[in-house]
């Protein structure tokens, strides 16, 4: 309307409109998409529109519609209870403040919907704000007492309490038929509401249970928060087996600490979108560039490394990760360009880190396979550059060239440690090779780990401690013994360094009387693993061979059940059929059924035995006298204590009773050898208090 453009612009000075265009101009290329756009776009009410396309037009219809949608979001609403307050003093600013209301309410307003449950006489705690009178949150909490999530919010919800002004309302909702006792088990949530101060320095945080049951037998366990790996340092007790009658003290304490931060990443191929399985990463600095290694698996591409606070570098391993793959991309990662070779990594928080690399194969690489087979024999393949990591340029792999045999094991609890030092003596007494053991460090107590440097000292074999921090995706296990029956079955493709090819797995409690490098040394035929099979020769114990009906016997065929004792991997074969992925994808599955599973590290491997095969071991290598009948014992290779369900003899009387030697090993380790270093370390202790006393300053009388 041109006369109504004339009022409008007549009542401006030439001066004012060009403020107000250079205004408008501003605001549009600062605030706006339309910067560099020559092409229209419309503003309604703090909504943007545009810029349009060439092609594209906005009719009166459009603005018709356009009108209609934002009174319909709230424009009429606010524009009604604006009206209702009264808006006298507003005068002709009233649009304006319209404007300006719906605007910000569209920018920051929630479109979530709230709502108020009615007050329940019963079934319901209200614990009120602390200040009435001032603001407070309101927080509505509606949980099963009885479920481990009750147990750890009932601290959050204590702390926030203390420290913020709330009301707070909880619903118990409640299952009104239990066939079992849903919680076996106490709970402290470490969360301190204020900092405290122990003998002028920051006391350590701690948890404290009291009123607790006298003689049942109790196990501690650490549920530390997901990027997290801790270990027990200091306990004069046996954690896993408290029994707090037996004390003499006020009661049992243990002392654990943060040992490493774990980085946690997903792997993708950016032209496959599938998970690069078997693809290598080291983890480094770099003065050391592969402090650490790791394989990515092909659940969710996922990948782990232990680290600490500090710069960390994260690339390919050389070898053929690295000839066929290439870093494209990587998210939530610290280095200055996101296609560097080498993914710069600041370790600064105690917060879980968890990083996404695309990787693409290269250009002249496009149709090689990184796990193929016909590349398990060529120089520089996967399998044969994992000897690169050791420093070598041989084309045999240091556990060949010194001939070192790899002993993998597990023990939790001070008896089974007891039986694990046994073990390994009857390892090292029956074998001319170098030894290496390896133990899962997670369960260990401190009083083993301190003792095992002495121990390897005076029988001259090496060890290293493994871990590896169970993954949040992956079902995890409630109960401590399944959890570590999980780690002898779930991991084996990533708990040990890349350049181990194979390693035997040997249970604690376990007699060897045979060379195990013969163990090692023996063809699997193709599989990647090797177990013995359950004996048949004791009939009388044929009432308890489960896998002898039902299920078993239908899925097992022709095929027997083994035992997991014992067995032999070949981590090559292991890792090249991608073994451990197919294995957690049958245990995920499986693990959701609290009735499948019950030996969890023994029914898994035959329950995949048509996947992954099993080669079966001569019955020798592992006698268990549950099982096998007493004939055979004198052939045994190694001889299992094995628990009996028909007598339940305990497993010490038994170690007696099978095998006679066991008292003159464990007289030489458990007591001779273990006096022997307590009593060196009690000279030790003294010979540096004496020393620190003698450094002491001396004052005379008059110096003070």
């Amino acid at each position: 309307d041109i006369k109504f453009e004339n009022e409008l612009y007549s009542n401006i000075n030439s001066h004012d409109l060009t403020k107000t265009l250079d205004s408008n101009r501003d605001f549009l290329t600062e605030a706006t998409p339309f910067k560099e756009s020559s092409n229209i776009g419309l503003f309604a009410n703090g909504w943007i529109l545009g810029p349009f396309d060439d092609e594209e037009v906005f009719i009166d219809s459009d603005f018709n519609l356009l009108e209609n949608f934002i009174k319909k979001i709230g424009l009429k609403q606010i524009e009604n209870l604006i009206h209702k307050w009264g808006t006298s003093s507003l005068g002709k600013e009233i649009d304006e403040k319209i404007l300006k209301i719906h605007s910000t309410i569209g920018k920051y307003g929630s479109t979530e919907k709230r709502t108020k449950l009615p007050d329940f006489s019963t079934g319901m705690v209200n614990v009120k704000p602390r200040k009435e009178n001032e603001p407070f949150y309101d927080i509505v909490l509606i949980i099963d007492p009885l479920t481990r999530n009750a147990q750890k919010v009932s601290t959050i919800l204590k702390a926030l309490v203390k420290v913020t002004n709330v009301n707070l309302m909880i619903y118990f909702n409640c299952k009104e038929k239990l066939s079992a006792p849903p919680l076996k088990s106490f709970f402290r949530y470490v969360l301190e509401s204020e900092i405290k101060y122990s003998d002028a320095k920051l006391a350590k945080p701690f948890a404290y249970f009291h009123n607790m049951p006298q003689s049942p037998i109790l196990t501690m366990n650490i549920h530390a928060p997901e990027s997290w790996m801790v270990e027990a340092v200091r306990s004069p007790y046996d954690l896993d087996n408290i029994i707090l009658k037996e004390i003499e003290s006020d009661g049992a304490n243990g002392e654990f600490e943060l040992e490493y931060l774990i980085i946690e990443g997903h792997a993708f191929d950016v032209l496959s979108g599938q998970s690069p399985r078997g693809l290598q990463f080291i983890l480094g600095t770099e003065s050391q560039p592969a402090l650490h290694d790791t394989i990515v698996m092909a659940n969710l591409g996922y990948f782990q490394l232990k680290a600490s606070p500090g710069i960390w570098l994260l690339q390919l391993r050389e070898g053929r990760s690295k000839d066929i793959y290439e870093i494209v991309s990587h998210e939530n990662t610290d280095s200055e360009t996101k296609r560097a070779p080498v993914i710069k990594i600041v370790i600064d928080s105690f917060e879980p880190r968890v990083i996404r690399v695309k990787v693409s194969k290269k250009a002249d690489k496009i149709n090689e396979n990184l796990l193929d087979e016909k590349d398990q024999g060529k120089e520089g393949s996967i399998w044969d550059s994992i000897n690169s990591f050791v420093g070598g340029s041989s084309d045999e792999g240091k556990e060949k060239k010194e001939n070192i045999l790899n002993i993998f094991s597990v023990a939790s609890g001070h008896m089974y440690e007891r039986l694990l030092r046994i073990m390994m003596l009857t390892v090292l007494k029956n074998t001319q090779a170098k030894v290496k053991f390896w133990f899962l460090k997670n369960y260990l107590s401190p009083q083993f780990t301190k003792f095992l440097p002495y121990y390897a000292k005076e029988y001259g074999f090496e060890y290293e401690l493994v871990q590896y921090k169970w993954p949040r995706w992956l079902h995890r296990e409630s109960e401590k013994q399944r959890t570590i029956w999980g780690y002898k079955i779930l991991f084996l493709d990533v708990l040990f360094p890349l350049n181990v090819e194979k390693i035997i797995y040997v249970d604690a409690d376990q007699i060897v009387k045979a060379d195990l490098t013969e163990l090692r040394d023996l063809d699997l035929k193709g599989a990647p693993y090797g177990y013995t099979p359950f004996c048949d020769s004791r009939k009388e114990m044929d009432g308890y061979r489960f896998w002898k009906s039902g299920y078993w016997q239908m899925h097992l065929g022709h095929r027997k059940y083994h035992i997991s004792a014992l067995y032999v991997v070949d981590l090559k074969k292991f890792r090249k059929i991608a073994a451990g992925d197919r294995l957690r994808g049958q245990y995920q599955g499986l693990s959701q059924d609290p009735n499948s599973l019950s030996n969890l590290d023994q029914d898994l491997p035959n329950n995949m035995i048509h996947q992954v095969n099993i080669f079966s071991l001569p019955q020798e290598w592992l006698y268990c006298d549950t099982w096998c009948s007493s004939d055979t014992l004198s052939k045994a290779k190694t001889i299992d204590l094995c628990n009996n369900p028909e007598t339940k003899e305990p497993k010490l009387q038994a170690a007696v009773r099978i095998v006679p030697e066991w008292k003159d090993y464990d007289n030489e380790i458990n007591k001779k050898l273990m006096q022997k270093w307590q009593d060196e370390l009690k000279s030790n202790a003294t010979r540096i208090s004496e020393e620190t006393s003698h450094k002491q300053p001396k004052f005379e009388k008059e110096d003070l």
